[in-house]
């Protein structure tokens, strides 16, 4: 075996890694989030909503009790964010869906994240296409998995 090579990582390596990846990555989002007075949890909450969400259904994102949603749903729609529609199959269900302001406030949010951009620019094309797939292969086990 050449020195050259790299070793395989044991699974605990691999799990370190992305655990500090993702400390690291969450440290910066909440930072961000705080610039526009989000709490993290908020900021969590907008990032989600790429359409309607049931409110069960952020509970479960969040994994929290569904009444803690409430709270959390209720400041964020007095600042605007997001509203409260009664979901069309179901008018008991109640969906939350981010407003314009809320979703331009989590995409400037997501922009601030320097550090994370940093560590990103410092991946090649390919590098950057090798993770992207690398990623997208794990996230389905690991979603189905929460």
């Amino acid at each position: 075996m050449s020195d050259t090579a790299p070793h395989a990582p044991t699974k605990l390596e691999l799990l370190e890694l992305l655990a500090a990846i993702g400390t690291a990555q969450w440290r910066e989002f909440a930072a961000a989030a705080a610039q526009h007075g989000l709490t993290s949890t908020q900021a969590k909450v907008l990032a989600q909503l790429d359409g309607p969400v049931p409110m069960r259904g952020l509970a479960a994102l969040l994994v929290c009790d569904a009444s803690n949603v409430t709270g959390i749903v209720d400041r964020l729609e007095a600042r605007e964010l997001v509203r409260r529609e009664p979901d069309p199959a179901d008018r008991r269900v109640k969906n939350v869906v981010a407003t314009d302001a809320g979703r331009q406030v989590i995409r400037v949010v997501r922009e601030q994240m320097q550090a994370v951009h940093s560590a990103l620019d410092t991946l090649d094309e390919t590098e950057s296409a090798t993770l992207y797939a690398l990623l997208g292969r794990l996230r389905p086990t690991m979603e189905k998995g929460a």
